[in-house]
Protein backbone atom coordinates (compact mmCIF):
# COMPACT_ATOMS: atom_id res chain seq x y z
CA UNK A 1 0.00 0.00 0.00
CA UNK A 2 1.55 3.11 -0.87
CA UNK A 3 0.71 6.86 0.76
CA UNK A 4 -0.86 9.34 -1.57
CA UNK A 5 1.97 11.43 -0.35
CA UNK A 6 5.88 10.76 0.31
CA UNK A 7 6.33 10.74 4.75
CA UNK A 8 9.43 11.31 6.93
CA UNK A 9 10.68 8.96 9.17
CA UNK A 10 9.51 11.41 12.10
CA UNK A 11 5.83 12.05 10.98
CA UNK A 12 5.37 8.29 10.84
CA UNK A 13 7.06 7.66 14.39
CA UNK A 14 4.66 10.69 15.21
CA UNK A 15 1.37 8.58 14.61
CA UNK A 16 2.37 5.62 16.25
CA UNK A 17 4.30 7.36 19.24
CA UNK A 18 7.41 5.50 18.84
CA UNK A 19 11.02 6.14 18.53
CA UNK A 20 13.06 5.76 15.91
CA UNK A 21 16.58 4.71 14.39
CA UNK A 22 17.85 6.89 11.29
CA UNK A 23 17.59 10.66 9.76
CA UNK A 24 14.47 12.30 11.08
CA UNK A 25 14.03 13.38 7.38
CA UNK A 26 14.10 9.95 6.16
CA UNK A 27 11.67 9.48 2.90
CA UNK A 28 8.60 6.76 3.34
CA UNK A 29 6.59 5.94 0.56
CA UNK A 30 4.20 3.52 2.07
CA UNK A 31 4.00 -0.23 4.15
CA UNK A 32 3.39 -3.58 3.35
CA UNK A 33 4.01 -6.88 4.42
CA UNK A 34 6.63 -9.18 3.55
CA UNK A 35 6.54 -11.01 0.80
CA UNK A 36 5.40 -7.49 -1.48
CA UNK A 37 7.82 -4.89 -0.08
CA UNK A 38 9.74 -2.50 -2.07
CA UNK A 39 12.44 0.54 -1.48
CA UNK A 40 10.48 2.70 0.22
CA UNK A 41 8.17 0.82 2.50
CA UNK A 42 7.37 -0.06 6.41
CA UNK A 43 7.47 -3.99 6.74
CA UNK A 44 7.01 -5.08 10.78
CA UNK A 45 8.08 -7.72 12.60
CA UNK A 46 7.58 -8.94 16.15
CA UNK A 47 9.19 -12.34 16.01
CA UNK A 48 13.22 -12.89 17.10
CA UNK A 49 12.76 -15.45 14.39
CA UNK A 50 12.11 -13.56 11.40
CA UNK A 51 14.28 -10.36 12.26
CA UNK A 52 16.81 -11.51 9.61
CA UNK A 53 14.50 -11.33 6.99
CA UNK A 54 12.61 -7.98 7.37
CA UNK A 55 15.94 -6.57 8.03
CA UNK A 56 17.52 -7.78 4.76
CA UNK A 57 13.86 -7.34 2.80
CA UNK A 58 13.48 -4.70 0.15
CA UNK A 59 11.89 -2.54 2.61
CA UNK A 60 13.43 0.13 3.96
CA UNK A 61 12.13 1.11 7.35
CA UNK A 62 11.12 -1.71 9.75
CA UNK A 63 9.27 -1.52 12.44
CA UNK A 64 10.82 -4.17 14.96
CA UNK A 65 10.14 -4.46 19.19
CA UNK A 66 13.93 -4.63 19.79
CA UNK A 67 17.22 -2.00 19.21
CA UNK A 68 18.98 -3.57 16.79
CA UNK A 69 21.96 -2.62 14.35
CA UNK A 70 20.29 -0.46 11.56
CA UNK A 71 21.59 -1.66 8.05
CA UNK A 72 22.91 0.73 5.67
CA UNK A 73 20.77 2.97 3.57
CA UNK A 74 17.39 2.12 6.11
CA UNK A 75 16.00 3.03 9.32
CA UNK A 76 13.81 1.62 12.27
CA UNK A 77 10.93 2.41 14.18
CA UNK A 78 10.99 0.87 17.87
CA UNK A 79 7.79 -0.44 18.80
CA UNK A 80 6.89 -2.60 22.00
CA UNK A 81 4.01 -3.75 19.19
CA UNK A 82 5.17 -3.45 15.99
CA UNK A 83 1.56 -5.75 15.42
CA UNK A 84 -0.54 -2.98 16.70
CA UNK A 85 1.66 -0.11 15.43
CA UNK A 86 1.22 -1.39 11.89
CA UNK A 87 -2.65 -1.16 12.50
CA UNK A 88 -2.39 1.94 13.46
CA UNK A 89 -0.79 2.84 10.33
CA UNK A 90 -3.74 0.81 8.33
CA UNK A 91 -6.60 2.89 10.13
CA UNK A 92 -4.56 6.21 9.44
CA UNK A 93 -3.99 5.60 5.75
CA UNK A 94 -6.88 3.51 5.04
CA UNK A 95 -9.99 4.83 7.52
CA UNK A 96 -13.27 2.47 7.09
CA UNK A 97 -15.42 5.04 5.07
CA UNK A 98 -19.17 4.01 5.76
CA UNK A 99 -21.22 3.22 2.38
CA UNK A 100 -23.37 6.06 1.49
CA UNK A 101 -25.58 4.19 -0.98
CA UNK A 102 -26.02 0.71 -2.63
CA UNK A 103 -23.67 1.96 -4.90
CA UNK A 104 -21.17 4.93 -3.66
CA UNK A 105 -21.18 7.69 -5.73
CA UNK A 106 -17.54 7.84 -6.38
CA UNK A 107 -17.72 4.11 -7.66
CA UNK A 108 -16.85 4.22 -11.81
CA UNK A 109 -19.34 1.57 -13.93
CA UNK A 110 -17.72 1.51 -17.36
CA UNK A 111 -20.36 1.44 -20.69
CA UNK A 112 -22.16 -0.99 -20.98
CA UNK A 113 -21.96 -2.58 -17.72
CA UNK A 114 -25.32 -4.29 -16.74
CA UNK A 115 -25.87 -4.56 -12.90
CA UNK A 116 -28.79 -6.24 -11.60
CA UNK A 117 -31.31 -4.89 -8.58
CA UNK A 118 -29.58 -5.52 -4.70
CA UNK A 119 -25.65 -5.16 -6.20
CA UNK A 120 -23.37 -2.97 -2.81
CA UNK A 121 -20.45 -1.28 -4.89
CA UNK A 122 -18.60 0.53 -2.22
CA UNK A 123 -16.57 3.61 -2.21
CA UNK A 124 -14.03 4.08 -5.62
CA UNK A 125 -14.70 0.68 -7.02
CA UNK A 126 -13.76 0.56 -10.62
CA UNK A 127 -15.95 -1.43 -13.52
CA UNK A 128 -14.80 -2.09 -16.46
CA UNK A 129 -17.19 -2.10 -19.56
CA UNK A 130 -19.26 -4.46 -20.91
CA UNK A 131 -19.49 -6.35 -17.62
CA UNK A 132 -22.18 -8.20 -15.91
CA UNK A 133 -22.94 -8.24 -12.21
CA UNK A 134 -25.86 -10.49 -11.11
CA UNK A 135 -27.75 -10.02 -7.97
CA UNK A 136 -26.33 -9.90 -4.15
CA UNK A 137 -23.09 -9.46 -5.07
CA UNK A 138 -20.67 -7.42 -2.45
CA UNK A 139 -17.90 -5.10 -4.22
CA UNK A 140 -16.05 -3.81 -1.01
CA UNK A 141 -14.21 -0.10 -0.87
CA UNK A 142 -11.11 0.22 -3.97
CA UNK A 143 -12.13 -3.25 -5.89
CA UNK A 144 -10.80 -2.44 -9.50
CA UNK A 145 -12.86 -4.93 -12.53
CA UNK A 146 -11.45 -4.88 -16.03
CA UNK A 147 -13.69 -5.04 -18.57
CA UNK A 148 -16.45 -8.12 -19.60
CA UNK A 149 -16.08 -9.45 -16.75
CA UNK A 150 -19.27 -11.67 -15.50
CA UNK A 151 -19.84 -12.55 -11.50
CA UNK A 152 -22.58 -14.31 -10.30
CA UNK A 153 -25.14 -13.89 -7.51
CA UNK A 154 -23.94 -13.75 -4.34
CA UNK A 155 -20.29 -12.93 -4.72
CA UNK A 156 -18.10 -11.22 -2.14
CA UNK A 157 -15.44 -9.15 -3.69
CA UNK A 158 -12.94 -7.27 -0.68
CA UNK A 159 -13.55 -9.49 2.46
CA UNK A 160 -11.20 -9.16 5.46
CA UNK A 161 -7.92 -10.97 5.55
CA UNK A 162 -8.43 -14.16 7.43
CA UNK A 163 -5.52 -13.16 9.39
CA UNK A 164 -4.96 -13.00 13.28
CA UNK A 165 -2.03 -12.52 16.32
CA UNK A 166 -2.75 -14.76 19.49
CA UNK A 167 -3.32 -12.79 22.52
CA UNK A 168 -3.97 -14.17 26.10
CA UNK A 169 -6.89 -12.20 25.66
CA UNK A 170 -8.58 -13.77 22.52
CA UNK A 171 -7.35 -13.37 18.91
CA UNK A 172 -6.32 -9.70 17.56
CA UNK A 173 -6.78 -9.21 13.82
CA UNK A 174 -4.04 -7.53 11.44
CA UNK A 175 -6.61 -4.86 9.53
CA UNK A 176 -6.46 -5.12 5.71
CA UNK A 177 -5.75 -2.12 3.42
CA UNK A 178 -5.03 -3.72 0.34
CA UNK A 179 -7.41 -3.90 -2.85
CA UNK A 180 -9.11 -6.73 -4.74
CA UNK A 181 -8.04 -6.33 -8.82
CA UNK A 182 -10.08 -7.95 -11.65
CA UNK A 183 -8.55 -8.60 -14.85
CA UNK A 184 -10.22 -8.43 -18.44
CA UNK A 185 -12.27 -11.29 -19.46
CA UNK A 186 -12.64 -13.13 -16.33
CA UNK A 187 -15.98 -15.40 -14.81
CA UNK A 188 -16.39 -15.66 -11.16
CA UNK A 189 -19.52 -18.21 -10.38
CA UNK A 190 -22.16 -17.87 -7.34
CA UNK A 191 -21.18 -17.60 -3.55
CA UNK A 192 -17.47 -16.85 -4.11
CA UNK A 193 -15.33 -14.89 -2.15
CA UNK A 194 -12.56 -13.35 -2.53
CA UNK A 195 -10.29 -11.78 0.16
CA UNK A 196 -8.64 -8.53 -0.11
CA UNK A 197 -4.56 -7.87 0.31
CA UNK A 198 -3.52 -7.27 3.98
CA UNK A 199 -1.78 -4.24 2.22
CA UNK A 200 -1.47 -4.98 -1.49
CA UNK A 201 -3.37 -6.53 -3.96
CA UNK A 202 -5.37 -9.79 -4.42
CA UNK A 203 -5.55 -10.19 -8.05
CA UNK A 204 -7.17 -12.60 -10.59
CA UNK A 205 -5.62 -12.60 -14.14
CA UNK A 206 -7.06 -12.34 -17.14
CA UNK A 207 -9.51 -15.01 -18.79
CA UNK A 208 -9.64 -17.28 -15.91
CA UNK A 209 -12.77 -19.00 -14.75
CA UNK A 210 -13.70 -19.78 -11.30
CA UNK A 211 -16.96 -21.99 -10.51
CA UNK A 212 -19.25 -21.78 -7.58
CA UNK A 213 -18.33 -21.46 -3.98
CA UNK A 214 -14.86 -20.86 -4.06
CA UNK A 215 -12.69 -19.27 -1.75
CA UNK A 216 -9.36 -17.02 -2.74
CA UNK A 217 -7.44 -15.67 0.63
CA UNK A 218 -5.51 -12.37 0.83
CA UNK A 219 -2.54 -11.56 -1.67
CA UNK A 220 -3.04 -14.45 -3.69
CA UNK A 221 -2.03 -13.85 -7.04
CA UNK A 222 -4.09 -16.08 -9.81
CA UNK A 223 -2.55 -16.00 -13.27
CA UNK A 224 -4.70 -16.22 -17.05
CA UNK A 225 -6.18 -18.70 -17.97
CA UNK A 226 -6.86 -20.34 -15.22
CA UNK A 227 -9.87 -22.78 -14.64
CA UNK A 228 -10.66 -23.56 -10.38
CA UNK A 229 -13.80 -25.87 -9.96
CA UNK A 230 -16.36 -25.39 -6.91
CA UNK A 231 -15.31 -26.06 -3.29
CA UNK A 232 -11.84 -25.23 -3.98
CA UNK A 233 -9.86 -23.10 -0.99
CA UNK A 234 -6.98 -20.93 -1.58
CA UNK A 235 -5.14 -19.49 1.49
CA UNK A 236 -3.57 -16.25 1.69
CA UNK A 237 -0.60 -15.81 0.03
CA UNK A 238 -0.44 -18.25 -2.99
CA UNK A 239 1.06 -18.03 -6.26
CA UNK A 240 -0.73 -19.55 -9.18
CA UNK A 241 1.14 -19.42 -12.09
CA UNK A 242 -0.56 -18.83 -16.21
CA UNK A 243 -2.97 -22.26 -17.01
CA UNK A 244 -3.22 -24.30 -14.22
CA UNK A 245 -6.66 -26.13 -13.72
CA UNK A 246 -7.55 -26.57 -10.45
CA UNK A 247 -10.60 -29.26 -9.89
CA UNK A 248 -13.31 -29.67 -7.21
CA UNK A 249 -12.43 -29.33 -3.39
CA UNK A 250 -8.94 -28.88 -3.62
CA UNK A 251 -7.01 -27.54 -0.89
CA UNK A 252 -4.00 -24.71 -0.96
CA UNK A 253 -1.94 -24.17 2.08
CA UNK A 254 -0.36 -20.55 2.55
CA UNK A 255 2.94 -19.24 0.83
CA UNK A 256 2.99 -22.28 -2.17
CA UNK A 257 3.26 -21.74 -5.76
CA UNK A 258 1.13 -23.52 -8.32
CA UNK A 259 3.72 -23.46 -11.54
CA UNK A 260 2.48 -23.18 -14.60
CA UNK A 261 0.17 -25.96 -16.21
CA UNK A 262 -0.21 -27.67 -13.14
CA UNK A 263 -3.24 -29.64 -12.56
CA UNK A 264 -4.98 -30.31 -9.28
CA UNK A 265 -7.64 -33.54 -9.35
CA UNK A 266 -10.21 -32.99 -7.16
CA UNK A 267 -9.62 -33.06 -3.49
CA UNK A 268 -5.99 -32.88 -3.56
CA UNK A 269 -4.38 -31.67 -0.55
CA UNK A 270 -1.53 -28.44 -1.68
CA UNK A 271 1.44 -28.19 1.25
CA UNK A 272 4.17 -27.45 -1.22
CA UNK A 273 5.07 -25.85 -4.65
CA UNK A 274 4.69 -27.92 -7.71
CA UNK A 275 6.40 -28.41 -11.45
CA UNK A 276 5.24 -27.48 -14.55
CA UNK A 277 3.03 -29.20 -16.49
CA UNK A 278 2.41 -31.97 -13.88
CA UNK A 279 -0.86 -33.66 -12.58
CA UNK A 280 -1.36 -33.82 -8.82
CA UNK A 281 -3.48 -35.54 -6.98
CA UNK A 282 -4.00 -36.66 -2.77
CA UNK A 283 -3.17 -35.72 0.46
CA UNK A 284 -0.27 -34.82 0.96
CA UNK A 285 -0.31 -34.00 -2.75
CA UNK A 286 2.01 -35.90 -4.87
CA UNK A 287 2.32 -37.09 -8.67
CA UNK A 288 -0.93 -38.58 -9.81
CA UNK A 289 0.61 -41.55 -11.51
CA UNK A 290 2.94 -42.30 -8.58
CA UNK A 291 0.08 -41.77 -6.20
CA UNK A 292 -2.38 -44.16 -8.19
CA UNK A 293 0.44 -46.81 -8.20
CA UNK A 294 1.22 -46.18 -3.94
CA UNK A 295 -2.88 -46.22 -3.59
CA UNK A 296 -3.04 -49.84 -5.84
CA UNK A 297 -0.50 -51.23 -3.85
CA UNK A 298 -2.05 -50.95 -0.54
CA UNK A 299 -4.47 -52.56 -1.63
CA UNK A 300 -2.46 -55.40 -1.95
CA UNK A 301 -1.04 -55.62 1.66
CA UNK A 302 -3.33 -57.89 3.27
CA UNK A 303 -2.89 -60.43 0.88
CA UNK A 304 0.62 -60.65 1.18
CA UNK A 305 0.59 -60.23 4.62
CA UNK A 306 -1.45 -63.82 4.44
CA UNK A 307 1.13 -65.22 2.51
CA UNK A 308 3.88 -64.72 5.11
CA UNK A 309 1.53 -65.54 7.22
Amino acid sequence: MKFPQKHSLQQIATIISSTFIGDENFPVYGMNEIHVVTEGDIVFVDHPKYYDKALNSAATVILINKEVECPDGKALLISDDPFRDFNKLTEYFKPFQKASGHIAESAQIGKNTIVQPNVFIGNNVIIGENCLIHSNVSIYDETIIGNNVIIHAGTVLGADAFYYKTRPTGYDKLLSGGRVVIDHHVEIGALCTIDKGVTGDTFIGAGTKIDNQVQIGHDTIIGEKCLIAAQTGIAGCVIVEDEVTIWGQVGIRSDVRIRKGTILLAQTGVSKSTEENTRYWGTPSGEARTKLREFAAVKKLPGLIDKIK
